[in-house]
């Protein structure tokens, strides 16, 4: 079965920045397309950013377009979430998903992911 295991969070401070990691295994990540989501406090689960299986395209929340970035190196079985200009408002715990199926692709939308990682807690605060 696959895993996604997140690592890199921690506290910064507002206008920092951060770089996410999505460890895969049980399967080459090469043939799934990625999601990351998140989870504030008292709110639903928001889909933040997506990735297509080569990295040919990508998606962003409104919130966090142009401030950040997500990427992927298959040979690593490794995918990013490059976070920079950070806000109060982006703290959560963060998620990295895959969908069921190899080659599936849908953006954003937090119940086509099947596969999550624990997640890793990222707090921005001065």
């Amino acid at each position: 079965q696959l895993q996604l295991v997140e690592s890199g969070g921690g506290l910064v401070r507002p206008g920092g920045s951060l770089r996410l990691s999505c460890k895969v295994s049980g399967a080459s990540l090469a043939y799934y397309a990625i999601g990351w989501f998140r989870q504030a406090p008292g709110r639903n689960l928001e889909g933040v950013a997506a990735i297509t299986t080569k990295g040919g395209s990508t998606d962003y929340a409104d919130s966090v377009n142009g401030r950040f970035t997500i990427s992927r190196d298959n040979a690593k079985n490794t995918a990013y979430l490059q976070m920079n200009s950070l806000k109060p408002e982006d703290t959560a715990v963060y998620y990295c998903a895959a969908p069921k199926y190899a080659g599936s692709y849908y953006p954003l939308d937090v119940n086509e992911y099947d596969y999550w990682g624990q997640g890793t807690q990222v707090t921005v605060s001065s």
